[in-house]
């Protein structure tokens, strides 16, 4: 497993995200037991990034992962633990609440203390802002990461799913560096490349982190708007690139997104053992610029102007 620094920060964390959105399945103990293995299958990998949100399982990812930390004495300093929070659904706290994006104070803080305590953790490494609250007060989130920050609560601070310039709004206000965006970047949905995140996140020294990097790759990874036409001439060239470094398919998507000088960092979010250890070949793929213009071309149908 590749290392690499965390933003702007000294602190090392593995190329490669561990998404743990998916680990209590269904609930069932026959799916927490394959959570869990999925979880220990990443560590073994090389995997030191495991990503979390208070939404995750209604808690119960987090709870869950809590209960392998208390199991295995000595694992939590080998991780990183990330948790995300400001997304409140419908009902929360009563039935007439709308589905909402929430980054008060009060909802802020009362988030992590909930995500530390079902982890069993005394502080978040990471802490992600999950989508942004269009009501927010640049000014009150800045004081509540401040606060978190110095009660020792959180280490790092990062957004998900920010606009530049709602980045660029964060950090002219806020004191504590915001270390990481968690964005959608994949084949389907290349936004990122071309509406300034990865631009800003190359400028000032952003790590941008990919959720959903396969989709539009893998039928699997997720629904895609591509014409069948489309999805054809990507697997067409993800099959053929993939013969020529010998390697699956989906692993040159992500390749194609590890390529990037701004220093993406997938999450892979699989449950399946032999899915998580295989994502590590990824970061072995010598991948040209000529491939990945191929691929680029592929997804659009014609060559760049």
């Amino acid at each position: 497993m590749q290392a690499a620094l965390l933003g702007n920060s000294h602190t090392e964390v593995s190329r490669l995200i561990y998404g743990c959105m998916r680990i209590v399945g269904d609930g069932s103990s026959e799916a927490r037991s394959r959570g869990k293995r999925a979880v220990q299958t990443a560590v073994d990998a090389g995997y030191t990034v495991f990503d979390h949100a208070d939404i995750y399982g209604d808690g119960a990812c987090e709870a869950l992962f809590g209960e392998l930390l208390k199991e295995s004495p000595g694992l939590r300093e080998r991780l990183i633990v990330v948790s995300k929070c400001g997304i409140r659904f419908a009902g929360d706290p009563d039935g007439s609440a709308p589905k909402r994006y929430d980054f008060s104070r009060q909802h802020i803080s009362q988030s992590v203390e909930g995500s530390l305590s079902r982890l069993g953790i005394e502080q978040l490494d990471v802490l992600l802002l999950h989508r942004p609250d269009y009501l927010f007060d640049v000014r009150e989130l800045a004081a509540v990461l401040l606060e978190l920050k110095a009660a020792g609560k959180v280490r790092h601070f990062g957004v998900s799913n920010f606009s530049p310039s709602q980045v660029r709004l964060l950090t002219a206000v806020c004191d504590v560096p915001i270390e990481a965006n968690q964005v959608e970047i994949n084949l389907h949905r290349p936004d990122a490349l071309t509406d300034g995140t990865l631009d800003q996140c190359q400028e000032l020294g952003i790590t941008p982190q990919a959720w959903a990097p396969l989709a539009g790759a893998v039928p699997q990874a997720g629904r895609t708007h591509f014409s069948d036409v489309d999805a054809a001439r990507v697997r067409a060239e993800l099959a053929e690139q993939a013969a020529h470094y010998g390697v699956d398919d989906w692993l040159i998507a992500l390749a194609w997104l590890l390529r990037h000088p701004a220093g993406i960092a997938p999450v892979i979010g699989t449950t399946t053992p032999e899915r998580i250890r295989a994502s590590v070949a990824a970061l072995d793929v010598a991948y040209t610029r000529d491939d990945w213009y191929r691929l680029w071309e592929a997804r659009n149908g014609f060559a760049v102007a």
